[in-house]
């Protein structure tokens, strides 16, 4: 699960799936990340490295040490931008890899200028490379390997990685009071990839996080996962072979392996995600399913929304049919709008939707959005197996009546499959936003 460079947010919320997901009894939260997450940690703290004028926005560097983990010390940068005159008391924190660079102090506040608001960039989540020069999956694998041969509950990599975020939090209140007089009282939180994982997991554990952006980590409910790509794409993606290759996938039937499954899983928290929520998604992701959202989506309680960004893959960066890299700007903006919602309290778009057929066997997609959209989109992709994600999305506009539910048709196909969602677009201030439906997979056979 690479690094995310880059960031996407769109919205739709419940009702109306085409249900892959089933009705199952929540397991019991496991004790093991909260433990982690209260244990003390007594070298921990911050410090200022520098600040300076970045444009008409201010920017501080920070150095973080957020715990001691495995006998490791854990630092990170911790990078903050406040537009000039924006208020303090919720700021759009993100956790990446890496280190401070003038590039990432461009986008945070590239962010932090469209959203109007303070936004902070914690980097070196993981710290690595760790464990003979092992970085990213290959050592998140050899982290669950360890907890697996001991049993020792504090080795999942995600645990400190969790952690890491926290202690930014903790971070920045006491940096609001040092620098802005007065404390950061709630958190955006987002992430991708595996720092999406890790977004999930602290908006699982921690009160102060009031909305979440995880991205590229369609993985929730990850047995029923695992199972439904060897369904969709004949065997596990070949992204996730450092866990293949180490015997985690398929996930062995233990009760260690159940344990470590469960701490991991934010499947397993799921009823705690009552805050607002992001799920931002490309629709060529090599690492998972197309349609792997509908395994969880009908579970999450609260405000939902999804982002799915056509002909985009683990970097959410859209591409055209040559394979050239198009502008990001539908992703950044579609982040920055939700985000803006969040912090003005200004209401997203109410969405509901239903996928069914006509009597024909014609697909149809049925819509209401209160408020309507100034447009609407029907975007498709073909392909001969289920397996979507070399595909090309392409989409064709749909009508909108004053008053009425929004209604796209596409024909069935003939052979192999073909899979369709709608987006809606709307505009919040200067920032324009598509809201999508969930997506469904259609056989030529009607399954």
């Amino acid at each position: 699960m690479r690094l995310l460079g880059k960031l996407v947010l769109p919205l739709a919320l419940l009702l109306g799936a085409p249900a892959l997901s089933f009705a199952k009894e929540p397991p019991a939260i496991p004790a093991d990340l909260g433990t982690y997450l209260t244990k003390a940690e007594p070298g921990s703290g911050w410090k200022i490295e520098d600040s300076k004028d970045f444009g008409i926005a201010k920017v501080w560097r920070l150095k973080l040490t957020s715990q001691v983990w495995q006998g490791i010390t854990w630092t990170h940068d911790l990078l903050i931008v406040r537009p000039p005159d924006a208020p303090t008391g919720k700021m759009l924190l993100l956790n990446e890899g890496g280190s401070a660079s003038e590039q990432k102090a461009m986008y945070a506040a590239l962010l932090a200028g469209k959203i109007k608001a303070p936004v902070a960039l914690l980097l070196g989540v993981p710290n690595q490379p760790l464990f003979d020069g092992k970085r990213e999956d290959d050592l998140i694998a050899e982290t669950f390997v360890r907890f697996l041969d001991s049993g020792d509950s504090s080795w999942p990599l995600l645990f400190p990685m969790v952690k890491s975020v926290v202690k930014a939090m903790d971070s920045l209140q006491e940096f609001g009071k040092q620098e802005w007089g007065g404390p950061v009282e709630k958190f955006i939180v987002g992430g991708g990839s595996k720092r999406g994982w890790t977004t999930w997991l602290t908006a699982a554990n921690d009160p102060r996080v009031m909305a979440i952006t995880p991205m590229v980590i369609d993985v929730l409910n990850m047995r029923d996962q695992l199972t439904h790509q060897q369904k969709s794409l004949g065997g596990p993606s070949e992204e996730i072979s450092p866990y293949t290759k180490r015997g985690l996938v398929p996930i062995p039937d233990t009760p260690r392996a159940n344990q470590l499954w469960s701490m991991v899983d934010p499947w397993t928290y799921r009823e705690r995600f009552t805050m607002p929520k992001l799920i931002v998604l490309g629709n060529n992701d090599p690492y998972w399913s197309t349609d792997a959202l509908n395994l969880y989506w009908d579970a999450l309680p609260g405000e939902k929304y999804i982002s799915y960004s056509p002909n985009a893959g683990h970097d959410l960066t859209e591409r055209d049919a040559g394979g050239r890299k198009l502008s990001p700007d539908r992703a950044i903006n579609n982040v920055s709008a939700f985000v803006r919602h969040q912090l003005t309290g200004k209401p997203l778009p109410k969405l509901a939707w239903k996928h069914g057929s006509r009597a024909d066997g014609s697909l149809e997609l049925t819509i209401t959005a209160d408020p309507a959209p100034r447009e609407a989109r029907l975007w498709y992709a073909r392909s001969e197996t289920r397996d979507f994600r070399k595909s090309r999305w392409e989409s064709l506009p749909i009508k909108i009546k004053d008053g009425e539910p929004i209604i796209a048709n596409g024909p069935k196909p003939d052979k192999g499959f073909i899979a369709y969602y709608a987006d809606l677009g709307y505009q919040i201030d200067d920032l324009p936003q598509w809201l999508c439906t969930q997506l469904r997979v259609v056989g030529a056979d009607g399954e």
